[in-house]
């Protein structure tokens, strides 16, 4: 008898539960939501960020408000969600810089698997290695003969130390031969501004911030770091047609919450992610750089960053990079 009372408590307290989370998800949001970048404003995390804050808050009836928490590339604001409560009320939307940097920085104050929940993989865009005008080579092949012979004469920048542009340049560092310092600047804007300035040489950034400057010509596409060429760009090869075979490498964004954010929360976040990535705002907003929208929640974006970590982790020990 006391065990059949036993078990219908527990029954009760278990069934209490779920219907308090479906209660819970239900009314979720009822205040204004963060969604910290953890980045200067401009860049391309930036406005998908924001692209995606004006989409759930029409969905969702609440402020969907962008906070930009830049700092250690992009470290600062992360850790201010992993340290924040598992209430759905304070979001990330980061690149793979997230989970690059415990990979190359000595003490980063979070655990990517253990204290994130990966609510939704939203999209990706293309990188291109894009040079100064002043670079005697049309294409990456002809530069890094250049580089590799004159290397003094040239220089490399990168937006943000563990950026995807940071590791995809260090790969082409490694398998191009190339012995020369990567200059690191705080975001998309500064590297851009010296490239563009001519300062630096060379930088890999994502197609949306620099195809306008790639069609003015203020810029030249060297590469493209897709697998095959991209349909909007025909005449500039891929990395792996440079001499640098097996290479690709796309930079993409995801939404985390704290770690244990209870599952219906985080479902509700997943649906209205998703429905977000597929609206014609988003098309028209980021379609038309080169963004590809693929909404995918949990039980796909775990696994997808597991195999992530394991390709930088390679990089990040061939190339041997490691930062103090």
């Amino acid at each position: 008898m006391k065990k059949t009372w036993i078990g219908a408590l527990l029954a009760g307290l278990l069934a209490a539960t779920g219907l308090a989370a479906h209660a819970q998800a239900q009314t979720y949001p009822n205040r204004p939501v963060r969604i910290i970048v953890p980045y200067v404003p401009g860049g391309t995390v930036d406005l998908v960020a924001r692209v995606l804050a004006q989409r759930l808050t029409e969905q969702m009836g609440q402020p969907f408000v962008v906070e930009n928490r830049a700092g250690a590339s992009g470290v600062i604001g992360s850790d201010l969600v992993a340290k924040a409560p598992a209430d759905g009320y304070t979001l990330l939307v980061q690149s793979p810089t997230l989970i690059a940097n415990p990979l190359m920085v000595r003490k980063v104050p979070y655990d990517v698997v253990t204290d994130f929940t990966p609510v939704s993989f939203l999209g990706s865009v293309p990188m291109v290695v894009a040079a100064h005008p002043s670079v005697p080579a049309d294409d990456l092949k002809h530069f890094l003969e250049a580089a590799r012979a004159k290397p003094q004469g040239f220089s490399l920048g990168t937006s943000a130390i563990g950026s995807p542009m940071h590791v995809s340049l260090e790969a082409i560092k490694f398998g191009g031969k190339l012995e020369m310092p990567i200059v690191a600047y705080r975001g998309t804007a500064a590297a851009l501004n010296d490239l563009l300035g001519g300062q630096i040489s060379v930088i890999i950034d994502a197609l949306p911030s620099t195809a306008p400057h790639i069609a003015s010509g203020k810029l030249k596409a060297l590469a493209v770091t897709t697998k095959a060429r991209l349909p909007s760009m025909p005449n500039v090869p891929t990395v792996a047609e440079s001499g640098i075979p097996g290479f690709e490498m796309v930079t993409w964004y995801g939404l985390w919450a704290p770690g244990k954010l209870p599952e219906a929360i985080s479902k509700r976040l997943t649906e209205e992610s998703a429905k977000a990535m597929r609206s014609a705002l988003v098309t028209e907003r980021l379609g038309a750089q080169g963004f590809i929208a693929a909404p995918m929640g949990p039980a796909q974006f775990a696994p997808y960053i597991t195999k992530e970590i394991a390709t930088y982790a390679r990089i990040v020990r061939d190339a041997k990079i490691q930062i103090d």
